[in-house]
């Protein structure tokens, strides 16, 4: 079956792609580019890449050899998905080095968390266009799901951040889809050449089975797509590009894809989030809740709670649950009032909240509050037990490397020199005048009132 391509995407050079620009251009309205000249100077271009623009694989054999990777068989459907193996690198290598005989598989390393693997081998610096990112930022320091007494066990690199590498042969592929959380991504290719077919998000529900509720997914738009489980695929319409070595593509919420190595390709991929897409987020955990919630309804009434059911259900198929993603907003919430707190009062002479990292700041807290509006109508957190202290949290070792880790990376996305975090004393003084007696965030509703508290007193100084 033969798709419609009816244009490519936008290309620009990133050295004249300003920060401001980008957010305006293309995260705010969901646009997706491909950005070149911001990987010359990476360490893994150097060391990742033979002198003939192949990948260096005896460098991973001898340098990262023995780590545990998942690998796609690109062959081998399984379920939605490509069937999975675990090997180690060096077994991965010397198949891919052995793979004459047209019977054999074409593998694919996929979802490798290299980053936190190897945190002493700087393979590459996130480009400051990709560095407003809520989701690694947080999960540095913190697990998104902490109560995992209830959850198969999982290793610690697995569910620790969203920083992938990516290695495979000439013809590897990954079927279509749209990305964990309805994140962004950015894809930078090491070496290789990439096909990339694009949906936009208003067709997306032509490629979901009408038959299985919308659930399923096409799994290959060039194979013979069922007419009757996905009666409107004819109708869909696709942007496509190739990615050439060193160009980076950004990858917009909720753009389904479809990408082929036209070559032998090692590729570095991050999702991530920030305020400019956080409702995607959001709606989608909403929709995987109720989703949760409807697919075991039949045990409802035998069930002691119900809730923490769903609850638990929904973190291990999604990735988080709305517990996790609450706790989540409230300690970035708490954060972004540090950073800007600890900002104004060093930039007191000033008008400090009109500059470009303070409106970022103040950005980020109407975003957050706003979809803490959405969560109170829907009912979305119903337990007791989560809720934040707010004097434990500013004395807290762990928050204060995540506001600290926040301080640098907006100094560094809008050129400003990265400002001292005030005292927890100090924190503790400045922060109890937006916050509830008890100096606790208990609910939603809470922290959308310390978020107006807050936004208040700052928006005198914007008029």
């Amino acid at each position: 079956m033969g798709i419609e391509i009816v244009g490519q995407i936008e290309r620009v050079n990133g050295k004249e792609l300003s920060y401001g620009d980008f957010a305006e251009k293309y995260l705010a309205k969901n646009q997706p580019l491909v950005i070149s000249n911001l990987t010359e100077d990476w360490r893994a271009r150097e060391d990742w890449v033979s002198e003939n623009g192949l990948p260096n694989l005896h460098f991973f054999a001898t340098h990262f050899g023995k780590s545990r990777v998942q690998v796609a068989d690109c062959d081998t459907r399984e379920y939605t998905d490509q069937k999975r193996l675990e090997m180690s690198v060096t077994e991965f290598v010397e198949q891919w080095t052995n793979n004459d005989s047209i019977e054999e598989s074409v593998l694919y390393l996929k979802d490798w968390h290299f980053v936190k693997e190897y945190p002493d081998y700087t393979a590459y610096q996130t480009p400051q266009l990709f560095s407003d990112d809520w989701l690694n930022i947080y999960l540095d320091n913190y697990q998104m799901h902490e109560d995992r007494d209830s959850f198969q066990k999982y290793d610690q690199i697995s569910c620790s951040d969203y920083r992938f590498v990516y290695m495979g042969g000439k013809g590897s592929w990954t079927p279509l889809h749209a990305d964990v959380f309805r994140s962004y991504s950015w894809s930078a290719n090491v070496c290789g050449k990439k096909r990339w077919l694009f949906l936009p998000p208003p067709q997306s529900h032509l490629v979901y089975d009408r038959q299985l509720y919308m659930k399923n997914c096409v799994y290959d738009i060039f194979e013979e797509v069922n007419e009757t489980k996905f009666p409107g695929f004819k109708k869909t319409t696709w942007l496509e590009c190739i990615q050439e070595p060193g160009e980076i593509i950004f990858v917009p919420s909720g753009w389904h894809h479809q990408v082929y190595n036209l070559e032998d390709t090692i590729s570095i991929n991050h999702n991530w989030l920030n305020a400019y897409n956080l409702s995607w987020v959001w709606d989608l955990l909403w929709k995987d809740y109720k989703d949760t919630e409807e697919s075991i309804e039949d045990i409802r009434d035998i069930c002691d709670d119900f809730e923490a059911i769903c609850q638990r259900n929904l973190a291990a198929n999604t990735g988080m649950n709305l517990n996790d993603f609450y706790i989540f907003m409230s300690r970035f919430s708490l954060g972004n009032m540090v950073v800007l707190q600890s900002y104004s009062d060093k930039h007191k002479a000033l008008n400090s909240c009109s500059s470009a990292m303070a409106q970022n700041l103040l950005l980020n807290l109407s975003t957050i509050r706003k979809i803490m509006m959405t969560m109170i109508s829907a009912g979305g957190v119903t337990s007791e037990e989560v809720y934040m202290d707010l004097r434990k949290t500013l004395e807290d070792p762990q928050f204060l490397r995540l506001v600290r880790d926040m301080g640098r990376t907006y100094a560094m996305i809008h050129m400003e020199e990265e400002d001292q975090v005030l005292s927890s004393e100090e924190l503790l003084q400045k922060l109890s005048g937006f916050a509830d007696p008890k100096m606790q965030i208990c609910s939603p509703k809470d922290l959308v009132e310390m978020i107006n508290h807050h936004n208040t007193f700052f928006s005198h100084l914007l008029a």
